[in-house]
């Protein structure tokens, strides 16, 4: 097998195979192989000298409205120019072949949607939308003429990125629709996250007291590791293994 790609178990792939519904949570691991920086990642350029802490909240953006949405801009632009990877492919794959796939995302970089992925929890919204900073109206696209922020076309008051910032609840909706599906799942991956971010941290655990098999794919340890099945390598490796095991006679195999 290619290189930082473990053995796949016999015993996960005859549980997936047999397993009615499979949920995966994402982090921001799958996203850096397509070069998405991370949070931890050191800002370049301009932003170098600005930590994403004092700029993703909602104090920043009172504070300087324009610096913290030319920044996320900035951060629209490296999105768009990054791929999905193998890992999201495999996992667009995965949704066909069992009959019901809740994929959970700490993701803000709309990937999984773009590798064709359908119906995405994401906990921590889109950067690719804009919401009212006013009223909190959603707004899928927005004129760009110059101004920083846009203005919201319902009332005027400036846009800001659809995200979950520090210090912020996230969106009841996707949360809730998380915690069913590490409730009812038989499978569940945690995906390129650290484990240590709640509450999609408790996903896991609780899929654990449901007696789901719990998975990790990671390339490093987490303080989930010793209670689940872990599987270490990159997501886009590990995940394209795992589906071949899985299922080998699919189209395109």
């Amino acid at each position: 097998m290619a290189n930082n790609v473990p053995d796949i178990p016999s015993s996960l792939v005859e549980a997936l195979r047999a397993a009615r519904h499979v949920a995966a949570l994402t982090g921001s691991g799958i996203s850096a192989e397509s070069g998405v920086p991370t949070f931890r990642d050191p800002q370049d350029g301009l932003w170098a000298k600005y930590r994403p802490e004092e700029l993703a909240t909602p104090l920043a953006f009172r504070r300087d409205p324009k610096l913290v949405w030319d920044w996320y801009t900035w951060r629209r632009q490296l999105v768009a120019r990054a791929l999905p990877n193998p890992g999201h492919l495999a996992l667009v794959e995965l949704e066909r072949c069992v009959p019901r796939l809740t994929l959970i995302t700490q993701n803000v970089d709309g990937l999984h949607q773009r590798a064709g992925s359908q119906a995405v929890v994401e906990l921590h919204g889109n950067i690719n939308r804009a919401k009212c900073f006013r009223e909190g109206v959603m707004v899928e696209a927005w004129e760009d003429a110059g101004q920083s922020p846009p203005a919201c076309p319902h009332c005027g008051g400036p846009l800001r990125p659809d995200v979950v910032w520090f210090g912020e609840a996230l969106p009841p909706a996707a949360l809730q629709a998380a915690v069913e599906a590490a409730a009812t799942c038989q499978i569940f991956f945690s995906i390129g996250t650290s484990g240590l971010i709640e509450p999609a941290a408790s996903l896991a655990y609780a899929a654990l007291r449901r007696g789901a098999l719990v998975v990790e794919i990671n390339p490093a340890t987490t303080p989930l590791s010793d209670n689940a099945i872990p599987l270490r390598g990159p997501a886009g490796q590990v995940l394209p293994a795992l589906m071949q095991a899985a299922w080998p006679s699919e189209p395109g195999r």
